[in-house]
């Protein structure tokens, strides 16, 4: 008798405790649920701070002079035109300076990506005497303002003879120390002993370079590509000290000369920003396409 009073007695306690459990997990979901909205609601509006410069800039593109001058934060235009764009295109030296970006950046993105990598996998896999020092110093120039080498960079250029060229404009940007820094890391996240079995076939050391080591960096690479293309496509310091013609005027240099008041005295808000909008299409293109391969490091990754 008393065998079967004890399990009721028990089930009718965890009924009773039953509501109290299940109130408390309401009230938990009910805090997270308004926490996550009032963190959503925050990135939303920091997420429209950070766009709506760009959607204004865009917008503005499509207005006349006097729809700019008299509404210039308005999202949209009282009369959609693209004089703007047509002007820069047949009314100006806008074609010649993207094709001068578009040389350079190609260029110095290739360049970075391979003497880059080179430089890091030297840092890291070969021993000799000094390496220690050498990406000391590396890490030093990091540290260091680009600015503040603008001068030495064109007493440099200027005594090779290769100022107001494209090889003065392109070969100081070829390597650069962050680049280096980062393959280096990469290289050494990988086991030494994927090279072992190149090594016994004969394999010199650029051989398992370029056909081993390489091809495993993939996130690496991707990262270094998007990193010079973004860093040469937006480059301005350096071309105003290697450059003089206006044949070799990039985007950057002439869309710094347009906002000081080039192609004419008024503000001309639309076309100022159609060459900001059209200038970061590229870059835009190139990071979408391999935003989801930037040092994903589980690719490539071997177990000893």
């Amino acid at each position: 008798m008393s065998s079967t009073v004890l399990p009721r007695a028990t089930e009718a306690k965890k009924e009773t405790e039953k509501p109290h459990v299940y109130r408390r997990h309401e009230r938990l979901s009910g805090r997270v649920i308004g926490a996550r909205s009032l963190l959503y609601a925050v990135l939303v509006v920091l997420a429209i701070i950070y766009i709506f410069p760009f959607v204004i800039s865009i917008a503005t593109s499509f207005k006349t002079e006097a729809d700019a001058a008299l509404d210039p934060l308005g999202l949209v235009p009282k009369t959609i035109t693209t004089a703007a764009y047509q002007k820069l295109f047949l009314n100006s030296d806008f074609p010649v300076w993207f094709k001068n970006s578009a040389v350079v950046t190609i260029a110095v993105t290739l360049g970075r990506v391979f003497f880059d990598s080179l430089a890091g996998y030297a840092l890291s896999r070969l021993h000799f005497r000094g390496r220690n020092v050498m990406f000391a110093g590396l890490v030093a120039v990091m540290a260091v303002p680009g600015v503040v080498l603008l001068i030495p960079k064109f007493l440099v250029i200027n005594q090779l003879g290769i100022f107001d060229s494209y090889g003065g404009m392109i070969l100081p940007l070829l390597t650069d120390a962050a680049g280096i820094f980062i393959m280096k890391n990469f290289f050494e996240s990988i086991p030494v002993s994927v090279e072992e079995q190149a090594r016994i076939d004969g394999a010199g050391t650029f051989r398992v370079f370029w056909s081993v080591v390489l091809p495993m960096a993939r996130p690496a690479l991707v990262t270094i590509t998007i990193l010079s293309f973004q860093g040469s496509w937006n480059e301005l310091a350096h071309f105003i000290i290697s450059t003089q013609s206006p044949g070799l005027t990039t985007l950057t240099k002439g869309l710094a000369g347009l906002a000081a008041g080039g192609l004419g005295q008024a503000t001309q808000y639309p076309l100022k920003l159609a060459a900001a909008a059209l200038m970061t299409i590229p870059v835009a293109l190139v990071f979408f396409i391999f935003q989801k391969k930037i040092m994903n490091s589980s690719d490539g990754a071997v177990k000893e």
